[in-house]
């Protein structure tokens, strides 16, 4: 389950409530894993109360900041017999490198292969795919070097992710990688939007916003001579704008019939809670709003946050 980020936490919470209903509603075990976010324990907690109020029966936060602490078995140990992992947002490579190739990484695939429910959000959704949009430019046209790639967490294969991806203008971005690698399918997801992909690698769309899928199966690029930051000429390449509701074939990159979104409503958040959210809900959404040109404005302090 990839989010595309500011999923919504304080009215219907349509994404957040089919995670849970998709972890085993009252019977759900879910670990919240907060590595990537520069917020720490503030992330863990704000989504722990959100997955208690959605009817989690029980939820546990987990933070290696390094491979010692990823690699320690009482980690992978966490993750063991949980029903659904929630990945933060934040910056995907700090995620990716702490956990990848350890025993929480291999505990977490082993969660997938049993049938646990995986969900990432922002960072946590470039980071599930085995090639990763690490960082890059903003902008509608691709251009050269306009995208850097790293290995995830190998979760979904043959799949290239992105996301805050209408509101931080990244088509530009994913044309690029998609044209340099087509047997890559590329996925753009709108902020407050989730795809849903099951075991047949079906993907369904929730939310407020639409997945953009490229398919560069019949791309044509001039990319293996472009030079520079130039423009990159990218012929052939299928878009698919896809709504809640709607369901692709990622297999056979194929538009399905859609279907009615049934993720459960639930109830709203008290509103004695609802400023302390919302505060704290802003600054999740705007750790990493990157772009290389924004990333150049940051104090050096401040880069390492800036390519989620």
């Amino acid at each position: 389950m990839i989010i595309g980020g500011a999923e919504d936490k304080l009215r219907d919470r349509v994404i957040l409530s089919r995670f849970v209903h998709l972890a085993g509603g009252a019977e759900a075990n879910v670990v919240v894993i907060s590595t990537a976010s520069s917020l720490g324990e503030e992330a863990t907690s704000l989504y722990r109360e959100l997955f208690v109020q959605l009817g989690a029966a029980h939820v546990s936060g987990l933070r290696p900041l390094s491979r010692d602490e990823a690699f320690d078995a009482k980690a992978a140990k966490v993750v063991d017999g949980c029903t659904g992992i929630f990945l933060t947002g934040g910056n995907q490579l700090r995620l990716s490198s702490v956990v990848g190739g350890t025993k929480l990484g291999m505990a977490i695939r082993a969660a997938r292969d049993r049938g646990a429910v995986i969900a990432g959000t922002s960072a946590g959704a470039s980071a599930v795919s085995t090639h990763m949009m690490a960082f890059g430019a903003s902008g509608a046209t691709p251009k050269h070097r306009m995208a850097h790639v790293s290995a995830g967490l190998g979760l979904l294969r043959d799949v290239v992710v992105d996301q805050h991806f209408e509101q931080r203008t990244r088509l530009g971005r994913l044309l690029a990688v998609v044209a340099q690698s087509p047997g890559l399918v590329g996925i753009g997801l709108d902020e407050d939007t989730a795809a849903i992909i099951d075991a047949e690698e079906t993907l369904e769309v929730i939310g407020r916003g639409a997945v953009t899928i490229v398919d560069g199966s019949q791309i044509q690029t001039d990319a293996f001579h472009t030079k520079g930051h130039r423009p990159m000429m990218v012929s052939g390449a299928i878009l698919h704008s896809l709504p809640a509701g709607y369901r692709f074939d990622l297999k056979t990159r194929s538009l399905l019939e859609p279907v009615a979104d049934l993720s459960p409503r639930s109830m709203r958040v008290p509103r004695s809670t609802k400023e302390t959210m919302r505060r704290l809900t802003r600054r999740i959404a705007a750790e990493g709003a990157n772009s290389l040109s924004v990333e150049r404005k940051l104090p050096r302090r401040q880069e390492r946050e800036a390519s989620e």
